[in-house]
């Protein structure tokens, strides 16, 4: 596990927990690694959600679809983040989300039950653990209320510079690189391809943005 310090102490699960604890919590908590091939389901949707993972190498993506086949993206996570903690800590019995690999990937996984239940060693950085999690959680939900507010725009234009506007001040530059190619952009921002690279188009024409495959810039 050493290997991994690096990417585990970037992670907002394990903030303000010191190296030599952080080796004994991930032993205490059981914590297992696995890699998965580009496009394999980590998590499939409907399966009961126990674990916790974290993006140790590589990146993933929650998507749900729809009755009719229609996917969407719901957020990504990349290296030192983490995905389905609050389907865990609610002990969903059928996760209403898909949690794919987007490339070949390194996963930690750890069961929620051990993270919200104290061990028998009582260990002193365990009320730590907790309280990180419960602060990601907040974060995140903060994040998808985000998404709401750009998802609800009324035309396809609007929802991608609201979404390209978040990305600039994230960013803390005009100039940017989304984890989206234009299917992903299309299907994370709940609009037909063809609308959104026609609007992407008439932005440049317009000398509102630039864009080149994944970069962009707020002109």
């Amino acid at each position: 596990m050493e290997k991994y310090l690096d990417v585990l102490k970037a992670c907002p699960l394990f903030e303000e927990i010191g190296d030599e604890n952080l080796l004994r919590m991930l032993n205490c908590l059981g914590a297992k690694v696995q890699l998965f091939d580009k496009k394999y389901t980590i998590i499939a949707e409907g399966n009961p959600a126990k674990f916790i993972g974290i993006v140790l190498s590589g990146s993933v993506q929650i998507t749900q679809t729809d009755f009719f086949g229609n996917r969407s993206i719901v957020a990504v996570s990349q290296q030192g983040e983490m995905f389905s903690e609050a389907f865990a800590c609610a002990e969903v019995k059928a996760i209403p989300v898909s949690i794919i690999a987007t490339e070949p990937s390194e996963i930690m996984l750890i069961d929620c039950s051990h993270v919200l239940h104290t061990c028998a060693n009582h260990c002193g950085f365990h009320q730590q653990l907790i309280f990180n999690l419960m602060k990601s959680l907040a974060v995140k939900n903060i994040l998808f209320h985000q998404k709401i507010e750009v998802t609800s725009k009324r035309s396809t234009r609007e929802k991608l510079m609201s979404y390209l506007m978040l990305c600039a001040k994230k960013a803390d530059s005009n100039s940017f690189t989304i984890p989206f190619d234009r299917q992903e952009l299309a299907d994370y921002l709940c609009v037909e391809r063809s609308g959104l690279s026609s609007e992407i188009g008439k932005l440049k024409k317009e000398g509102i943005i630039d864009a080149h495959k994944k970069h962009f810039e707020i002109l």
